[in-house]
C-alpha cells in the first residue's frame, strides 16, 4: 500500500490517529506491517506506516491517539442477512409463545438489544431482512430502530432494514403459523397488488425489499421446492424497488428461483442451497452477489432451534438440506461468485455470534483472506456502499475494529468479544477493551438477562 498525503480539513472533526501491529485494507492484498490510519471527523483522511518517515512527520502533533498496540486492523464486519426482530431469539424459551406474547413495541426493544449484540462484537452494518407477526410485518418499528441510532439517541450498528413483500402463502408469510389471525396489508397477489406493497413498505422507511421466490428450510409443513412468486411478479417487485433506488434480496434455496431472480434483475441472492453448474456460471458471469447464509444450516443451530421449540418436521428439513447448502458453497466459491457474509441468524440465541459464519467458509476451503472480504469490500459492494464502507483507505468511513489476534491464521479469533479491542464507526469508538479500557456497548454478560417464559 502507497502512503497517502494527509489533509487536513479544519472543519472535517477533530483528528485521530490509530495505531496498530497489521492492517488488513479490506482490498486483499498482503497486510501492513506497522499501520498508521489517520481519522479526522466521521472519514479516514489518510493511511500509511511508522516505518515511512515522511508519512510520519506529516502526522499531527495534537491528534488523539489510539495505540491498539499488537492488534489486526481491519474494517467494520458486515452481515447481510439477520433477522435482528425474529420472535424472540434471546429473551423468550419458545419462540412460538414469544410472538403472540410481545407487543410490537416491546419486539423493537429487543430488536436493538440484538443489532448492539453484534454491534459489541465488530459487526458496524447490518442488512436485516424483515420479519412479520400477528401484529403485521414490523417495518415501522425497525425503520425506528434505524432512524434512532442514525440520529445518535441511541448506539448501535448502521443498520439497512428490509421489509418482507410477498406473495399469500409465501415461505416467509409461513414463518408465522398457518392458523395465525393476520391482520393488516402483509402479503399480496399479482404484480399491481404486490408493487403497491412494495411501495407501501418503501414509503415505511425501508432500505430493501426482501421477496421469496421459493419454499425455504426454517418453516412448518413446506417444502423447499415450492414456487412462490410468477416470474411477472417478481419482476414487479424488483422494477418497484429500482424504480425507487432501492435494493432488492431474493429468497431462492432452487436453481428454478436463482433463475428468476437473475431474470427480474435482483441486487442479491439469498441462500442458495440447490445448484447446478450452469445456473452457477451464470450468477458468476453477471457478478450478482450471494449470500450464503450457512450458520443458519450447522447442527449447532439445529440443536439451538430444537432447545426454542421448533418442530421436529422443521428440525428433520434443515438437517437433510444441510450437506446441499455446504456443498453449493464450495462450487460458487470455485466458479468465482461474488459471496457477501450473511448469517440468515435469528431464532438462534446467539445475536452477536456472527463471525463463527466466517470460520465455516474456511473450513470449507475458502481462504481466510477471502473469507474477511465477504464481511468487507464484497458485502459493501452487494449494498451499493462500496464508495463508503468495505476498506480502510482515504475518504472512506472511519469504520475500524482492532482485533488481538490475526485472522489470516485463526479466523476464529473474531468470534472471542475479549479480541474485539476496539469498536469504532464513522470515527467514533463505541467499545474499548484494550488494556486499561472498559467500554462496551452492551454491558450485560451473555445470557445473564431474563429469559420470560423460562420454567
Amino acid at each position: 500500500m502507497k502512503s497517502q498525503e494527509f489533509l487536513t480539513d479544519a472543519d472535517a472533526g477533530p483528528l485521530k490517529i490509530i495505531k496498530g501491529a497489521t492492517l488488513i485494507d479490506g482490498n486483499g492484498g498482503a497486510p501492513l506491517k506497522n499501520p498508521v490510519i489517520v481519522v479526522q471527523g466521521r472519514h479516514i483522511k489518510s493511511v500509511g506506516t511508522r516505518d515511512d518517515q515522511q508519512f510520519a512527520a506529516q502526522l499531527p502533533a495534537d491528534a488523539e491517539v489510539v495505540d491498539a498496540q499488537g492488534c489486526t486492523l481491519m474494517p467494520g464486519m458486515m452481515d447481510l442477512h439477520i433477522h435482528t426482530a425474529m420472535f424472540n431469539c434471546m429473551s423468550f424459551h419458545n419462540h412460538r409463545v414469544a410472538q403472540f406474547e410481545i407487543m410490537p413495541h416491546l419486539q423493537q426493544m429487543y430488536a436493538l438489544f440484538h443489532a448492539q449484540n453484534c454491534f459489541d462484537m465488530g459487526f458496524t452494518t447490518l442488512r436485516d431482512l424483515g420479519m412479520n407477526g400477528p401484529r403485521g410485518l414490523l417495518v415501522d418499528e425497525m425503520c425506528a430502530v434505524r432512524d434512532s441510532i442514525n440520529a445518535g439517541i441511541l448506539e448501535g450498528p448502521r443498520m439497512l432494514i428490509g421489509a418482507f413483500t410477498t406473495m399469500t402463502g409465501s415461505h416467509l408469510d409461513l414463518i408465522q403459523p398457518r392458523a395465525m389471525v393476520r391482520s393488516g396489508f402483509n402479503t399480496a397477489d399479482g404484480p399491481w397488488e404486490l408493487r403497491k406493497l412494495a411501495r407501501k413498505n418503501l414509503l415505511a422507511g425501508a432500505d430493501v425489499i426482501k421477496t421469496c421466490a421459493s419454499g425455504g428450510g426454517g418453516t412448518d409443513k413446506e417444502e423447499p421446492d415450492i414456487r412462490n412468486m410468477t416470474q411477472e411478479e417478481l419482476d414487479a417487485i424488483v422494477d418497484e424497488a429500482h424504480a425507487l433506488h432501492k435494493i432488492t434480496a431474493v429468497h431462492c434455496f432452487t436453481t428454478q428461483a436463482q433463475r428468476m431472480a437473475m431474470k427480474a434483475g435482483t441486487d442479491t441472492i439469498e441462500h442458495m442451497v440447490f445448484s447446478d453448474d450452469e445456473t452457477i456460471d451464470m450468477i458468476a458471469e453477471a457478478g450478482v452477489p450471494v449470500t450464503p447464509t450457512l450458520s443458519h444450516r450447522t447442527d449447532h443451530a439445529i440443536q439451538l432451534r430444537r432447545e426454542v421449540g421448533t418442530a421436529e418436521f422443521v428440525l428433520k428439513k434443515m438437517k437433510y438440506l444441510q450437506p446441499y447448502c455446504f456443498e453449493t458453497f464450495q462450487k460458487m466459491y470455485k466458479a468465482g461468485v461474488k459471496i457477501a457474509m450473511g448469517t440468515d441468524m435469528g431464532f438462534e440465541p446467539h445475536m452477536g455470534t456472527n463471525a463463527a459464519e466466517l470460520e465455516i467458509y474456511v473450513k470449507l476451503g475458502m481462504t481466510p483472506m477471502d473469507a474477511i472480504l465477504t464481511t468487507t469490500r464484497n458485502a459493501a459492494h452487494a449494498i451499493k456502499l462500496g464508495h463508503e464502507l468495505g476498506t480502510i483507505e482515504p475518504d472512506k468511513l472511519a469504520d475500524i475494529i482492532a482485533v488481538d489476534g490475526d485472522p489470516l491464521k485463526d479466523i476464529a479469533c473474531l468470534q472471542k468479544k475479549a479480541n474485539i479491542q476496539l469498536v469504532m464507526k464513522e470515527g467514533h469508538v463505541y467499545a474499548d477493551r484494550r488494556p486499561g479500557k472498559s467500554k462496551n456497548v452492551v454491558n450485560v454478560k451473555q445470557g445473564d438477562w431474563k429469559i420470560i417464559d423460562y420454567l
